[in-house]
């Protein structure tokens, strides 16, 4: 499965946002440091993504973005499909793997589908826990 770069952008800005104190809007210019994501490029993404209906913006001093719903509402396939905005791959009934990719592609889909970005935000914080290097003598 090939995944466009603005899509795994988008995924990184998401799951960015997770990881943050709920409610609290996140600067554009953080996001795009932390993710290593060119900021324009970034500000186009999260236009997108609000349009969506995943993320929202405060303007002003104390503002940025941050999720529109809680981080266990939103899973990784809806982001994925609202930003590629992909449809299912039309094969020939002739072909003699369209059975067999069709169910590759609902794997993947319930994969996604199943994985919220509460969920991925504990996992990440938990694999990054574990290499936390400890100086102690």
């Amino acid at each position: 499965m090939k995944i466009s770069v603005k899509s795994e952008y988008a995924l990184h800005a998401v799951l960015d946002l997770a990881l943050q104190p709920a409610g609290e809007p996140v600067k554009i210019a953080e996001v795009a440091r932390r993710q290593k994501i060119p900021q324009k490029f970034l500000e186009l993404i999260l236009a997108s993504l609000k349009q969506g209906g995943f993320v929202e913006s405060r303007r002003g001093a104390e503002g940025g973005y941050r999720l529109a719903r809680p981080a266990n509402e939103i899973t990784v396939g809806e982001v994925l499909r609202f930003v590629e905005e992909s449809k299912p791959a039309k094969r020939a009934l002739a072909d003699p793997f369209h059975d067999i990719w069709n169910q590759v592609d609902a794997a993947i889909s319930a994969i996604l589908d199943h994985t919220t970005f509460a969920e991925l935000a504990r996992r990440w914080q938990q694999s990054q826990a574990r290499y936390v290097a400890n100086w102690e003598i």
